[in-house]
């Protein structure tokens, strides 16, 4: 008789562990895909920013003929950011391609930023309808990225402070859950958004 109830408490304990395992392994899953899902918001709001990259570039080519080298340094780093933000698009979880994602667009704005400077030489530029549109739309892409960054930041930090967490951190090794990578700007200028400004 006290077997059978020694063996009830010791099932009744292993069954305890193992849903309490589950319970930190379902909540790893849950936080992984809020930050994986915060980082598609980022994902729309860089291909928007892409697409409207080459159409500045486009209005500006008129104006700026002895500046060919400044804008194909901008679509080359736009193309490097849109190659890089996909691989990171496939895996946010992905460290190695989220740095890579950093880096591309840190090169980007830094394009981005000569471009807009040589562009305050051109007057007529700057007074362009077309030009005055593409720039007033990227103005508002920059500022959605921002907000999607913090987002995905949040959701990344929560993911990143729960994983790290007795005794999810031994679990959340086991299971393969690696830290995520935060979506920050490294160099102080780069963190001052795109200035676009015609008037």
């Amino acid at each position: 008789m006290t077997t059978t109830i020694v063996l009830i408490v010791i099932a009744v304990v292993v069954l305890g562990l193992i849903g309490w395992v589950i319970g930190i392994y379902n909540k790893l899953v849950e936080l992984r895909n809020r930050f994986k899902n915060a980082f598609s918001q980022i994902d729309v709001q860089l291909k928007r920013r892409y697409d409207l990259i080459p159409n500045l570039v486009e209005t500006a080519k008129g104006y700026m003929k002895h500046e060919s080298e400044t804008l194909e340094a901008v679509i080359a780093a736009r193309n490097q950011a849109a190659g890089a933000a996909k691989a990171a698009a496939a895996n946010p979880a992905d460290a190695q391609a989220m740095q890579g994602l950093l880096g591309a667009e840190g090169a980007l704005t830094g394009a981005m930023g000569r471009l807009f400077a040589v562009m305050e030489a051109y007057p007529d530029l700057k007074a362009n309808q077309n030009m005055m549109q593409v720039s007033e739309e990227l103005t508002s892409t920059e500022n959605k990225i921002a907000f999607a960054r913090q987002a995905y930041n949040d959701s990344a930090t929560t993911y990143n402070t729960y994983r790290e967490s007795f005794p999810q951190i031994v679990f959340a090794g086991m299971f393969g859950y690696t830290e995520a990578t935060l979506f920050q700007v490294e160099e102080p200028a780069e963190r001052e958004a795109v200035k676009v400004s015609f008037t």
